[in-house]
């Protein structure tokens, strides 16, 4: 049995997997999310730190979200988010369109892919090893 101090309110609690943060502070953690969720489907074009005011969520739990790709703003600026690799703004995850499809791209050319079989040589049936009937 696991047992962890949770996270945020600092009961013990018995751990199996995922954030280090109890059942009780887990399900008001998600009814934040919906909260903010709702918000920015009904304000489209509202900004980061908006959102964060609006619904007394911090900022770094918003961009935990976006990075988690559980949360999409309607405008890249807004988000206030930008790529790990290049520094453009992003709408959702941890890496711009383009990133990522190189990223991909390099992945699958590191992969060595599997050599064709070499064709096999057609036998003409004298040196066989298989045992033959006369008739």
């Amino acid at each position: 049995m696991n047992i962890k101090n949770c996270r945020k309110c600092g009961k013990i609690f018995n751990y199996i997997s995922g954030p280090a943060i109890c059942p009780a502070c887990s399900e008001k953690q998600e009814e934040e999310f919906q909260k903010v969720k709702e918000f920015i489907n009904s304000n489209p074009g509202v900004t980061l730190h908006q959102t964060a005011e609006a619904c007394e969520v911090e900022p770094g739990q918003i961009k935990q979200w976006v990075r988690e790709e559980r949360l999409v703003f309607s405008t890249a600026e807004g988000s206030g988010m930008v790529c790990e690799n290049c520094g453009k703004p992003i709408l959702t995850g941890r890496f711009c369109d383009a990133c990522r499809t190189e990223m991909g791209k390099r992945l699958g050319d590191s992969i060595q892919k599997p050599a064709a079989p070499a064709p096999k040589k057609k036998d003409d049936g004298k040196a066989s090893p298989k045992m033959r009937f006369l008739r």
